[in-house]
């Protein structure tokens, strides 16, 4: 990443930590990073999940409606990151201490494994399927650790390389959405893609939707800091990344639910979430963007996955090979794991549960509690006036074992009509004031400084 390592290099003047990265980037770069970002095939796949379990036209109302309320807490955790120059597990050191971010910065960990396993099988079955329709053979499990050995070497060697090409795959992506658009409104009307009727018996339902497509937002606001860090002021981090967050997931998820509607109507029978579904019936270069556009975002998981660990701890000793071979290993042997698809709603749900009382926390903490102002104090090892009690600030600890308690009973337990994101958010957030409220006066100082 040698742009990224540019920037790191431009170090504010309040301190001389390499952690902290001034942006220069326009609202315009902004909104072409994010569009690149999220132009993958994970988020095309989650529009597939939708149709049938509801109807077509409430599953465009669901996605654009969901995705615009996950930019919100996307660009709210962004705009942290451009204010203080820090990725977004560093900030969670200012609201859980330094000792008590390990716990974000661990689950952060879990669910980029879990999306490194999720996007090397998806590689690999499509790779399984081009492979197979040439030669006949099939081992969908060899192709996936393959795919994800190649990742992990990418990571090492190669991230660069890999950062420079992908805004022409996502160019790529976009000549592809294009044909599939086509292909599909030309075969059947938009009238007949509404009339397709929602099978109750599958017991999808739009609160679930809702839910998938909003913790779609917050698996990726666990890097919006890092990524609105980069922007030159606080208005290009918040318009760039918002439009082209929402840009991105509306048009990637529209695709995939278009496409599912379209065998549908063409009275074809596919499974979900799955890429030789579409690749069978879109031909194989739909294939070949799948498998390009998952090694380029998985290549950046892991990546990413590694410096989350190195970052955890100022001044760790640990060093960037040695965790990523191990790391690495881990991920390759996770890939085997083709049943993690069919489990990929609650993959999401896990997401959700774990990441939104995050997030409803850090917002919480830094907009209100903290007065909009962190110094430099979250990057001492100490935590100075973060440290808490011993590096751990318990109230949000506390917060968050209830908001993902609250987030897992709203889903499985009492099912609520408003699904379990938005209330686990708003429980995780008034709770977190509550308990932190009288600590406000303690940081005015600093604010005021």
């Amino acid at each position: 990443m040698n742009w990224y390592r540019r920037l790191e290099e431009k170090v504010g003047s309040d301190t001389d930590s390499s952690q902290v990265v001034r942006g220069r980037l326009s609202t315009g770069r902004m909104f072409m990073i994010w569009l690149a970002a999220n132009l993958v095939v994970t988020t095309m796949l989650t529009g597939t999940l939708f149709v049938p379990g509801i109807d077509y036209g409430t599953a465009i109302v669901v996605i654009v409606a969901g995705t615009v309320t996950g930019t919100v807490v996307l660009v709210l955790v962004g705009n942290i990151g451009t204010r203080t120059g820090l990725a977004t597990m560093a900030i969670t050191r200012g609201a859980f201490g330094p000792t008590g971010s390990y716990l974000p910065v661990a689950a952060n960990v879990v669910i980029l494994m879990g999306w490194s396993w999720v996007q090397a099988m998806l590689a690999g079955i499509s790779v399984n399927y081009v492979v197979e329709q040439t030669t006949g053979f099939s081992n969908p499990i060899l192709f996936s650790v393959l795919c994800q050995a190649l990742v992990v070497g990418l990571a090492i060697l190669g991230h660069e390389g890999i950062e420079k090409a992908e805004p022409w795959f996502a160019l790529l992506i976009l000549l592809v959405m294009a044909y599939v658009f086509a292909t599909a409104f030309i075969g059947h009307a938009p009238s007949e893609y509404a009339s397709i009727p929602a099978d109750e018996s599958l017991g999808f339902t739009p609160v679930l939707a809702l839910d998938i497509v909003i913790a779609t937002a917050i698996s990726w606001t666990v890097l919006s800091g890092d990524l609105n860090r980069l922007a030159g002021s606080q208005r290009a981090g918040i318009v760039g990344s918002g439009l082209g967050y929402i840009t991105s997931t509306v048009l990637a998820m529209l695709l995939g639910l278009t496409a599912f509607s379209f065998i549908i109507l063409d009275g074809g029978t596919a499974e979900p979430f799955d890429p030789t579904a579409l690749a069978d019936r879109f031909g194989w270069p739909l294939a070949i963007v799948i498998f390009l556009s998952v090694m380029a975002t998985n290549t950046m998981v892991v990546y990413g996955m590694v410096n989350s660990v190195l970052g955890a701890k100022s001044g760790s000793r640990l060093r960037f090979l040695p965790v990523a071979l191990v790391l690495g290993l881990i991920s390759i042997v996770g890939s085997t794991w083709l049943a993690l698809l069919d489990q990929y709603t609650d993959f999401l749900t896990m997401i959700g549960a774990f990441f939104v009382p995050v997030f409803a926390i850090l917002i919480a903490d830094h907009y209100i509690i903290k007065r909009g102002v962190y110094t430099s104090d979250i990057l001492r090892d100490d935590g100075g006036i973060y440290s808490y009690v011993r590096g751990i600030n318990w109230a949000a600890v506390i917060v968050w074992i209830i908001g993902a308690l609250a987030s897992y009973l709203l889903t499985y337990v009492w099912p609520s009509p408003l699904g379990a994101t938005i209330p686990s958010f708003v429980i995780s957030f008034l709770l977190y004031l509550g308990l932190s409220w009288s600590t406000r006066s303690r940081f005015a100082e600093a604010a005021d400084r």
